[in-house]
């Protein structure tokens, strides 16, 4: 018996050192395959030339104007999320009644739930035809959408995490301030908001990353020209970024050649760029908890004014500051100047305007963007389904496709994209639950469990396009795996492990003591008492791990694009080695290269998005009902 629990926790061990054991490969094929053209370019040269031109006669490889336009798409993504998001947040925490919330909550959830490529397709078929006609401009592929497309997918993040930060303030800090005579406006202004500030920051730090990360939305509407926009307050030029430019061009590259090495050295770069974002995120979640230790010694005693005043006045400043400089980016410096001036003069009078009135203005601002949120995901799931409809039929769901996706179905399609998720999941399930019960019930805080949980943090701010190309380094060249169904679904797998280790560590760490202190009384041996006693009560904690892991990873095409999926295929795989077709492809090369094919390319966001949502329902209906039957 002994000699079993030894073996046992090997085996978790193994399974928990797994994530740094992935992010150590990930780095290690990066840099090996990046080195060559940071020694023949030089990094100075390649992180600030001003000219990316791989094809050129002699060929140029400057990232800047790739930097630029992905930090200027992502400023602009949290110039437009930020304001609806936690305007979103503040009404479903503090204003929405009971049957509202209701309703609102899950609109917001299947905002998240929309797979990214179908919003690319969205934006490429209605966003950019709105500026073009709006603006009188050639093409609306620009940084203005963009920016305001990876606003749209930053919202649920911002809107999900800001709520549940919102939700965590103490009750007692709410009542006492209004029984002190404080209006609910001010309540929330100067008491909930300021102690929620860690949870609303984390937020948007998080939803930045992603925004970074982006691939396919981004690669489908930004124009993808290697510019710097001129002057730098154009927001309609084109632009390319990072993620787009390994996107387009790593599946024509020659293997070993400089043009290749290059491509690795982008990835470096943006891997880079998330891993300090993620950094910084942990920095300033752990000094504002900190503050708000400090400002909040016990929970029955609310904010003082002092206090509030300290925390309002350098957000105040830091957000004025932050709006100037985003203004004089965006715009241009008058406008900066004028806008700024207004934001004086109403900061000045509003001292003179009564809190009921002030109260007024902000609760129609809050409820503006709700409603906001609420349009966008209206227009986004209307535009699809209508025009998606028309296009379904059984002849659609169950033949392959002809002349180009134009013609017949996507069965195929329909079919890998379930063998990916199926694989994927089979995959990284077992590893995931494994990680999570090491470090849950054997392991306990030291240095072993640092490095477990930054390898987990690491792989899960790695963008999915950087899985992909470890995917197409190491699985489909190094293992010689070639694109196939098993290089697709265990780059999938490593790609959803940090949810499925997340989600399962938070269900597992719900389960009361005394049940496991119980058990042991009894006789039990460790992994006894997580067989029988731990793991059933964490099962409906677990499947919501699933379920998010299942619906990102039937939604995603990076990591599929140079390791799993071709275009046409009429015929299903016969093995693993088999490529495969999948609809986040499918859709993606529809939509992007396929002129003429407009029905078919709604009829296959509308079966992704469909799949996916339809993932989703079956699964939660999985976990109610074992919180029904699971009885502690």
């Amino acid at each position: 018996m002994a000699l079993k629990e030894i073996l046992i926790r090997g085996l978790w061990f193994f399974t928990a050192i797994f994530a740094v054991i992935t992010v150590f490969f990930i780095l290690f094929f990066l840099i090996r395959y990046a080195y060559p053209i940071f020694a023949s370019v030089g990094l100075g040269d390649f992180l600030g030339g001003e000219l990316w031109k791989p094809t050129g006669s002699p060929p140029v490889y400057g990232t800047f104007p790739l930097i630029v336009g992905t930090v200027l798409v992502t400023l602009g993504a949290m110039l437009f999320a930020t304001p609806l998001g936690i305007g979103s947040a503040l009404y479903i925490s503090e204003l929405a009644p009971y049957r509202v919330k209701a309703v609102v909550k899950p609109a917001i959830e299947l905002l998240a739930g929309i797979p990214s490529v179908v919003l690319g397709f969205f934006g490429l078929v209605v966003l950019t035809n709105w500026i073009r006609i709006s603006f009188d401009v050639p093409s609306g592929e620009s940084w203005l959408a963009g920016s305001i497309l990876l606003g749209v997918m930053a919202l649920p993040t911002i809107i999900s995490v800001s709520e549940d930060a919102i939700s965590a303030v103490p009750r007692e800090f709410k009542e006492g301030s209004l029984a002190i005579g404080a209006t609910h406006w001010q309540t929330i202004s100067k008491v909930i908001a300021p102690s929620a500030l860690s949870g609303i920051t984390a937020a948007l730090i998080l939803s930045m990353g992603r925004a970074i990360g982006e691939t396919m939305a981004v690669m489908m509407v930004t124009g993808n020209a290697a510019i710097i926009p001129d002057p730098i307050t154009n927001v309609l030029s084109p632009v390319r970024t990072l993620t787009g430019t390994l996107g387009i061009e790593m599946g024509e590259v020659a293997v070993g050649s400089a043009h290749y090495h290059a491509l690795f050295g982008v990835a470096v770069v943006l891997l880079s760029i998330t891993l300090i974002v993620n950094v910084c995120a942990v920095l300033v979640m752990e000094r504002l908890r900190e503050e708000n230790v400090a400002s909040a010694k016990s929970r029955h005693r609310v904010l003082s004014p002092d206090i509030a005043d300290r925390l309002k006045r350098p957000l105040g400043i830091f957000a004025a500051a932050f709006l100037a400089v985003i203004l004089f980016l965006v715009a241009a410096p008058l406008t900066a100047v004028i806008v700024l001036a207004v934001l004086g003069a109403v900061f000045v009078v509003k001292e003179r305007i009564s809190p009921k009135h002030s109260q007024k203005i902000a609760f129609g601002l809050i409820v503006i963007s709700i409603v906001t949120v609420l349009v966008i995901l209206s227009i986004i799931l209307f535009d699809i389904i209508s025009h998606g409809l028309p296009a379904l039929s059984w002849e659609f769901l169950t033949r392959s496709p002809r002349n180009l996706g134009r013609e017949g179905g996507i069965f195929p399609a329909i079919v890998g994209t379930l063998y990916l998720v199926a694989g994927a999941i089979l995959f990284a399930l077992p590893i995931g639950m494994g990680a999570a019960i090491y470090l849950t019930e054997y392991t306990r805080e030291g240095p072993i469990m640092k490095i477990i949980r930054s390898g987990v943090d690491l792989l899960n701010g790695t963008p999915s396009i950087v899985f992909g190309l470890f995917g197409f380094a190491f699985l489909v060249l190094f293992l010689n795996f070639g694109i196939s169904l098993l290089a697709g679904l265990i780059t999938l797998g490593l790609m959803v492990l940090p949810t499925i280790i997340r989600t399962t560590e938070e269900a597992l760490r719900s389960v009361p003591d005394a049940l496991r202190e119980g058990s042991f009384a009894l006789g039990a041996t460790k992994w006894q008492t997580i067989q029988r006693v731990v793991l059933p009560p964490a099962v409906p904690g677990i499947l919501t791990g699933t379920i998010l892991s299942i619906g990102r990873a039937a939604g995603e095409t990076a990591p599929i694009l140079f390791t799993a999926v071709v275009f046409s295929r009429r015929f299903l795989p016969d093995s693993l080695s088999d490529p495969v077709m999948a609809l986040p492809y499918h859709l993606f090369i529809l939509s992007t290269n396929v002129p003429g094919a407009e029905q078919n390319q709604y009829g296959t966001a509308l079966v992704l998005l469909l799949l996916v949502i339809g993932v989703y329902l079956v699964a939660i209906f999985i976990r109610n009902h074992y919180q029904k039957t699971v009885r502690w």
